[in-house]
């Protein structure tokens, strides 16, 4: 019987493979996409330690509770000031990093 060796492959390579390699249109768009769902997560774990329903963090907020369940399974669809105004009900720090050419801006 023949040993034959399995290949495997890093996630990378399957992204490049799959999705395309980074800097293309669709890998740029699968990252964002993938922020999105991150950040929806983020904002769902903080109003799940504040002890707060959809429909409270909406009424803080301003919106329906509905909207709030579509930011929580992504944030895609959502504005920037949304998103702010949700942290803010939720008494939650958020931090930004602008990186350009692998060099984080700071600002003084």
């Amino acid at each position: 019987m023949e040993n034959k060796e399995i290949k495997s492959y890093s996630l990378a390579e399957m992204k490049d493979k799959y999705i395309g390699k980074v800097g293309t249109k669709e890998r740029d768009e699968y990252e964002y996409e993938l922020r999105m769902d991150v950040l929806g997560k983020m904002i769902k774990a903080a109003r799940k330690e504040r002890n707060l329903t959809q429909q409270q963090l909406g009424e803080l907020v301003g919106v329906q509770k509905s909207q709030i369940s579509k930011l929580e399974s992504s944030a895609n669809s959502a504005t920037m000031g949304t998103i702010l105004k949700v942290f803010k009900a939720l008494k939650a720090d958020i931090h930004f990093n602008v990186k350009i050419e692998n060099e984080y801006l700071q600002l003084m």
